[in-house]
């Protein structure tokens, strides 16, 4: 460009006719989520939302999808990402006996390809279907410099609402409690910076069908979104009485299930009540030895529940009706420590 020539946004980088065509694409998949708590319309400042309950309490949680963007990117499964990034906030909230009510994104990227962003939301408005929650509104910010062109990454959170008396502390949980669980979908949206370089070290391209996946692709056993536990565990708090939550995100069963738990509390979990996904003993067949399993890794609990020994088959019933399916996997004990016999 010449020195005398005008400047414009477009010239340093930032395309607003882009961004305006994002804004119509998404149109469609912001308002299938609406329901009639939303006030006004998409396209605003704001999104406003009417709670209607009587003595409200609010729970919040943020995430993002990680390292896992980069290997949506390279595979073109960006639909995929979207979901991730709402189950992530979802199922923290959903800990505390939040009702999901509303979600909202940010995208940043490079350079704003309408395409691609349409993808990675209409992802995001699936993801809060299956949530049952308001993709409210959010944000797409093209930072030209910061980012090479073809960069993203994504961040959301999501607001839950219930009855303070619904409030699931974990303040109950006592030892002889028995601990549920339910499935995974795979690595969900965790360990990625370990598993691109467990890829690369070993050559593994993702459109590659191993023989320790089944017949299914890298990228197919890695990229499954992460299980969304909303209806299941709305069926389970509406049926008996839940006396703490844990979502298994980085860290693994032992950095999670017990975050709930009073002081000295800990967990005895049988690993013989399930079978790990394929997934996660073909990474350890690539070296990642089973220490480091378990402490990245949820190896197929994606979510925990406690409950009293007296409900558990009425427990998983409604975890059933709720889209389980879940099982026992251990119970909660003295000593403060997890231990995965």
């Amino acid at each position: 460009m010449s020195g005398d020539a005008p400047l414009t946004y477009a010239s340093a980088g930032v395309d607003l006719e882009a961004g305006d065509e994002v804004v119509a694409r998404i149109r469609d998949a912001v308002v299938s989520t609406h329901t009639r708590e939303v006030i006004g319309s998409h396209g605003s400042f704001a999104g406003l939302f009417a709670p209607s309950v009587g003595d409200p309490l609010l729970s919040a949680g943020c995430d993002g999808v990680g390292t896992k963007v980069l290997l949506g990117a390279a595979a073109g499964r960006l639909h995929g990402l979207g979901i991730d990034l709402v189950a992530m906030s979802v199922n923290d909230v959903l800990t505390a006996g939040g009702n999901p009510a509303f979600f909202m994104d940010v995208i940043t990227c490079g350079r704003i390809v309408p395409e691609r962003i349409a993808e990675l939301v209409e992802g995001v408005a699936e993801g809060c279907r299956r949530a049952r929650c308001v993709l409210l509104g959010g944000e797409t910010a093209e930072h030209p410099d910061m980012m090479g062109a073809d960069d993203f990454d994504l961040a959301g959170f999501c607001v839950a609402i219930s009855e303070r008396r619904e409030l699931v502390s974990g303040a109950r949980v006592a030892a002889g409690d028995a601990i549920l669980a339910l499935p995974s979908s795979g690595p969900h949206a965790n360990g990625f910076s370990l598993i691109r370089r467990v890829l690369d070290r070993a050559g593994v391209a993702l459109d590659a069908t191993p023989d320790g996946l089944g017949g299914a692709s890298v990228a197919d056993a890695l990229l499954e979104p992460t299980a969304i536990y909303a209806a299941a565990v709305g069926e389970l708090r509406r049926t008996v009485d839940v006396r703490g939550m844990a979502h298994i995100t980085g860290g693994g069963i032992p950095g999670n299930l017990i975050r709930q738990f009073p002081a000295g509390l800990g967990a005895s979990v049988d690993l013989s009540t399930w079978t790990r996904p394929p997934v996660f003993d073909w990474l350890a067949s690539l070296g990642v030895e089973e220490d480091e399993m378990r402490r990245v890794f949820n190896l197929g609990i994606g979510f925990a529940a406690v409950v009293s020994p007296d409900d558990t088959g009425a427990a998983l019933r409604a975890l059933e009706r709720g889209g389980g399916p879940g099982w026992i996997c251990g119970e909660v004990t003295g000593g403060g420590e997890v231990e995965l016999r």
